[in-house]
């Protein structure tokens, strides 16, 4: 049994349901507030606990504990947490009195997140669309944070992802060089993927620029994204 936070129209309709992945500072207000905004635009929003089981981040202040209750959630435990978001979505999808249209699932995630949500669309393909938010493409450089295990990254799957995604990076991210924005556009082309996918990079801006309680929040860059998010799951069958 996996906690999440659910955000859905107060109506008995059955809607579009966004996955939505957090950050490494877990299910914290921000992310709540994500999945109410998200709730009020009409989309079921479920925010795994992926953490759970290590521990909460949310209300801790020192990086190396955050960090310490991060790296206990392996590649494999987050894809096997993140089908069992997606089964539960469908399970309410097959009740007679549903709020959930089971055949319109997207994703969406934040820094820690935004990598999921690639990993996710190469994986499920009960996902529709998704949405990247400044998520790591490549494996980091030997001794860095994320480099001791051995998994794929979003830049190794290119050709493999089922769904489309929509990948919103900043220019003056310290921890996503430019570089490997662009080696993940050559990947997706090389791969002559089907899906459409497509990364914009917006000028000016730092890394978490969408997260409101972060001094790197740019509110006019936070809003032009939001609405291209809106915009891309409507257009590919998640409204």
């Amino acid at each position: 049994r996996l906690p999440a936070y659910l955000a859905r129209p107060d109506d008995r309709a059955a809607h579009s349901a966004i996955v939505v992945v957090n950050e490494i500072f877990g299910i914290h207000d921000y992310i709540k507030d994500v999945c109410r905004r998200l709730a009020r635009e009409g989309y079921a929003a479920l925010a795994p606990d992926y953490f759970d089981r290590a521990g909460d981040p949310a209300p801790l202040t020192d990086f190396n504990a955050i960090r310490d209750i991060v790296a206990t959630a392996t590649h494999e435990q987050v894809m096997g947490d993140t089908e069992g978001a997606l089964e539960w979505l469908r399970d309410q999808g097959r009740r007679q009195i549903s709020f959930v249209n089971s055949s319109r699932i997207g994703i969406t995630g934040f820094c820690w997140g935004g990598s999921v949500a690639w990993m996710a669309a190469a994986r499920f393909e009960q996902i529709k669309a998704g949405v990247a938010w400044y998520g790591r493409l490549v494996r980091p450089a030997p001794g860095h944070w994320g480099a001791e295990e051995e998994r794929p990254w979003p830049y190794d799957v290119g050709a493999l992802i089922r769904a489309p995604v929509l990948g919103l990076y900043a220019e003056n991210d310290r921890g996503i060089p430019l570089e490997s924005v662009e080696n993940m556009r050559a990947a997706l082309a090389a791969a002559d993927n089907p899906t459409s996918s497509e990364i914009v990079v917006y000028p000016g801006v730092g890394h978490g620029f969408h997260a409101d309680y972060r001094e790197s929040y740019d509110a006019a860059a936070a809003a032009e994204g939001w609405a291209r998010m809106l915009a891309w799951f409507r257009a590919h069958g998640v409204s």
